[in-house]
C-alpha cells in the first residue's frame, strides 16, 4: 500500500517517536511510506533525519504550522488536498491536533479510501481560555466526521472524545503508543557509575524529568517543591532532560530559589544519549497537566527508575499507583513531594515497582504490537469500503 503519515512537526517528542517507529515498521513490511510534515524547527530537536533513514519519503508543507492562523490554515488544507489527490494514497493517517484537523479534511475531500487519526493527546484542556477550548472541541467534532476511524493511545483519550461528543466509542480503537525496546530494554547499568559519567556525585540522589521544557509538563511544580526536598535529602540533585521554549522561565524559577547548584539542564540531547542519562536517575517524575499516555515514563521504567506522576490523561495506563509507580492528584504539589520522598526513602520497594513496570512495558507497549494493530485498523477500514460502505465513516470493530 501507499501510506501517508501526516504530522504537524517531527520534533523530538512522544507522538513523533510513534510516527518514526510506524514509518520504519511499514517500510520494512514493504509499504510505500510518505511522511508529510510542517516546518520542524525549535529547541526540542528534529527526528526528520531518522525518518528518512528508515525509508520514509519526506514532504514538507510550509503552511502546516502549529499556531492557529486562519488564512494560512485555509491555504494549508488546499495544499494538502492537492497533495493527497496527486499521491493517490491508500491510507492517510494523521497525528497531532493541527495536522489531524487539516489533514483529515483534506484527505476526506480528496477521496482517500482510508482516513485514520491517532489521538496522542487532547488539544483542549482546562487551563485554556474557554473560547479557545471550545474552538478546539468544535474543530475535533468537525474533523471526526471526516475520517473513517480513530485510534486512541489510551482508554482515557477514548473517554474524553466520547464525553465531549466528538466521536462515538465504536469508532475508536485503543492502541497504546509503543516504546523502542531496542534502545531501552537492555541490561541495567551500575547507577553510581552512570551518575559519575553524567558529571554527578556517585552518591547523589537524582530526580529526573524527561520532557520538553513546556508549561504543561510541570517543571515549575518540581522547582516549587525542591527547597523542601533538598532540606530532607541533602544529596538530592535534579536533572531536567530536554529543551524547549519555556527554558528561560524555568531557569529563572530555579535561580529565584537559589538552586542552581542543585539543578542541571541538559539541553537538547540525542536520542542515543537518553538511556545513559536515565541510568543516572533514581526517580523519574512527570507532573504533566495533559498527557495522552507518556512514552518517557515507559523509557524510565525500562531503565529501572522509580516513577512518580500526576493522575492526568492517559498517564494511569503506565504509572499504575502502587504497582508500577506513585500517582498523585493533578496540581497537588504537596502530594507530589511526599511521593518523591517515599521513593527515595524506600529503595527496595522502588526497585520492585520499577521491575513490575519493566514487565508491563515489554508486554503491552512493544512496537510490533502497535504496528500490527495499526495495520489491522487500515485493513478493516479498506475491507469495509470495498464491501460497499461508501465514503461515510466506517465503524470497524475495536
Amino acid at each position: 500500500m501507499k501510506i501517508v503519515q501526516c504530522i504537524t512537526r517531527m520534533i523530538v517528542g512522544g507522538a513523533q517517536e510513534v510516527v518514526l517507529m510506524t514509518c520504519g515498521a511499514l517500510t520494512e513490511a514493504g509499504h510505500d511510506v510518505v511522511l508529510v510534515h510542517g516546518p520542524t524547527t525549535g529547541p526540542e530537536g528534529s527526528l526528520l533525519q531518522e525518518a528518512a533513514a528508515v525509508g520514509a519519503r519526506l514532504i514538507e508543507v510550509p503552511t502546516l504550522v502549529r499556531q492557529a492562523a486562519p488564512l494560512t490554515d485555509w491555504r494549508c488544507q488546499r495544499k494538502l488536498r492537492r497533495l493527497f489527490t496527486d499521491l493517490r494514497p491508500d491510507v492517510v493517517h494523521t497525528h497531532s491536533s493541527k495536522a489531524g484537523i487539516l489533514g483529515r479534511g483534506a484527505a476526506w475531500s480528496a477521496g482517500v479510501g482510508c482516513v485514520v487519526h491517532t489521538i496522542h493527546g487532547l488539544g483542549f484542556h482546562d487551563r485554556q481560555h474557554p473560547l479557545i477550548r471550545n474552538l478546539f472541541i468544535r474543530s475535533e467534532r468537525w474533523a471526526a466526521k471526516r475520517c473513517h476511524h480513530l485510534i486512541a493511545v489510551s482508554p482515557q483519550m477514548t473517554d474524553a472524545f466520547e464525553q465531549h461528543h466528538i466521536a462515538a466509542r465504536d469508532r475508536m480503537t485503543v492502541i497504546p503508543s509503543a516504546v523502542d525496546l531496542s534502545r531501552f530494554d537492555g541490561p541495567l547499568a551500575d547507577r553510581a557509575e552512570a551518575k559519575a559519567a553524567a558529571g554527578l556525585p556517585r552518591d547523589a540522589q537524582v530526580l529526573g524529568l524527561l520532557a520538553r521544557l513546556d508549561a504543561l509538563k510541570g517543571h515549575l511544580d518540581v522547582v516549587a517543591i525542591l527547597p523542601a526536598l533538598a532540606r530532607r535529602f541533602p544529596k538530592l540533585h535534579t536533572v531536567f532532560i530536554g529543551d524547549g521554549y519555556d527554558r528561560g522561565r524555568i531557569e529563572a524559577a530555579v535561580a529565584s530559589q537559589h538552586l542552581q547548584e542543585r539543578v542541571t539542564f541538559t539541553g537538547r540531547v540525542s536520542r542515543e544519549a537518553v538511556p545513559a542519562l536515565l541510568d543516572a536517575v533514581d526517580v523519574s517524575v512527570l507532573p504533566s497537566y495533559q498527557e495522552g499516555q507518556s512514552i518517557t515514563l515507559l523509557q524510565s521504567l525500562l531503565r529501572g527508575c522509580g516513577i512518580v506522576a500526576y493522575h492526568a490523561g492517559g498517564i494511569p495506563s503506565v504509572c499504575i499507583d502502587g504497582k508500577t509507580g506513585r500517582l498523585v492528584p493533578v496540581g497537588d504539589t504537596g502530594a507530589l513531594a511526599d511521593a518523591i520522598a517515599w521513593m527515595f526513602e524506600h529503595p527496595d520497594e522502588r526497585a520492585t515497582l520499577a521491575e513490575q513496570g519493566r514487565a508491563l512495558a515489554r508486554s503491552r507497549f512493544s512496537p510490533r504490537q502497535m504496528t500490527d494493530a495499526t495495520l489491522g485498523v487500515y485493513d478493516r477500514v479498506l475491507r469495509s469500503r470495498s464491501d460497499g460502505a461508501g465514503h461515510s465513516p466506517s465503524t470497524p470493530a475495536s
